[in-house]
């Protein structure tokens, strides 16, 4: 009698570690939000806006691009700062900002015509925050070694006697 032996073999399953998980959910966001807005440029009527000067109501100025510069950056920062803050820095940032950006992208959807697309965005964005807010939350704490007596050189063993 034969037995068939499975010639499949298992796929290695390594657990990512936190911050990769992180940087990678952050790099996500920043992807997400550059392309929503260069697709964005398709939409009827959005390049003819921004040649007379207006984006979402808003006139072109120096302040509104840097305020558009500040808001791009913070993706782009947490991606760096979740690699390289100490884990507790790094949890409390990534639970802040991460908290922080939800209702901002669910702002952006606000008064826009193309439900859809945004809808969508604010969907993906949203779910990629939440990712992010979970891996934060349930950041595996270390656990401590438990406490050793350990003699040192100079002091004798003590037994302990009843």
């Amino acid at each position: 009698m034969s037995t068939r032996r499975d010639t499949t073999t298992a796929l290695d399953d390594s657990r990512l570690p936190v911050r990769a998980k992180l940087v990678g959910a952050w790099t996500s966001v920043m992807f997400l939000y550059a392309y929503v807005d260069i697709l964005g440029f398709f939409v009827p009527g959005k390049i003819d806006d921004i040649l007379v000067g207006v984006v979402f109501e808003f006139d072109i100025t120096q302040t509104l691009m840097t305020t558009f510069l500040v808001l791009m950056a913070i993706p782009i920062l947490m991606v760096v700062l979740s690699a390289m803050l100490p884990a507790r820095a790094a949890r409390i940032t990534n639970l802040v900002v991460a908290s922080v950006q939800v209702p901002f992208a669910m702002f952006n959807a606000v008064g826009e015509s193309w439900t859809y697309y945004y809808g969508l965005a604010v969907v993906l964005e949203v779910v990629l925050l939440a990712v992010i807010l979970r891996v934060a939350w349930t950041w595996p704490r270390r656990v401590a070694p438990p406490v050793t007596a350990v003699a040192s050189a100079h002091e004798p063993l003590q037994t302990q006697r009843h």
